[in-house]
């Protein structure tokens, strides 16, 4: 009797853990493709942000190259993504981390035209301190907006710093650390783009399915 108990409860559970596995199954694929196409339109509305659409006419998601540099923060496999316009090189728009921030890795996108200026920049993922850091996001204030048309002059252009340190970028008050990593980081963006932009265009694609 133990032992036929045992055995049922046993096909019990086995049988709720099979049902249950199959669900799990089922609804991740009924959401894959849903949760990619959100990963593609969250992509293209960030490269949108740092370059505007009527700059370019090719896929912009899909033209692409893997890079591995000091430049653009400590990880390996940053993506540049390249624009172009009637098959003409454009512009740059560089994944880059920065792991100086007040709280740790600042994820930022910046846009480079062919002339070294920049045409935008964003920050996608941070965790600085609300209300102090969390300033350099667009949707906080405006601040990020004031790379647009600069450019890089050389590795020791004293402009691209914080006012604080002489240069020509604000500071948050009460928070210098965040402005003063993104302005590195963008700063070498910028750089690695420039000594970088025509080898670039050349090099094979290897775009990712998405990046979020």
């Amino acid at each position: 009797m133990i032992i036929s108990s045992m055995v049922k409860n046993g096909a019990i559970l086995c049988g709720f853990a099979l049902l249950t596995t199959g669900l799990v199954a089922t609804i991740n694929t009924l959401t894959a493709d849903k949760i990619a196409e959100q990963e593609q339109l969250q992509l293209t509305n960030q490269l949108q942000e740092v370059l505007p659409h009527s700059k370019y006419s090719n896929e912009l998601s899909q033209d692409c190259v893997i890079i591995s540099d000091p430049l653009l923060g400590p990880y390996d496999n940053q993506v540049i993504y390249r624009a172009r316009k009637d098959n003409e090189p454009v512009a740059l728009v560089i994944r880059h981390v920065t792991p100086s921030g007040y709280s740790g890795d600042i994820n930022l996108l910046s846009a480079v035209y062919r002339d070294g200026s920049v045409a935008g920049v964003r920050v996608t993922k941070h965790e600085e301190t609300p209300g102090l850091g969390d300033k350099v996001e667009i949707k906080k204030s405006d601040w990020i907006t004031t790379f647009n048309t600069k450019t890089v002059q050389s590795e020791s252009d004293d402009r691209w710093a914080v006012k604080k340190d002489g240069g020509q970028f604000d500071q948050f008050t009460g928070a210098t650390i965040t402005p003063r990593a993104v302005v590195g980081s963008v700063k070498n963006a910028v750089l690695y783009a420039q000594d970088n932009f025509d080898a670039l265009f050349t090099a094979a694609n290897a775009c990712p399915e998405v990046t979020p």
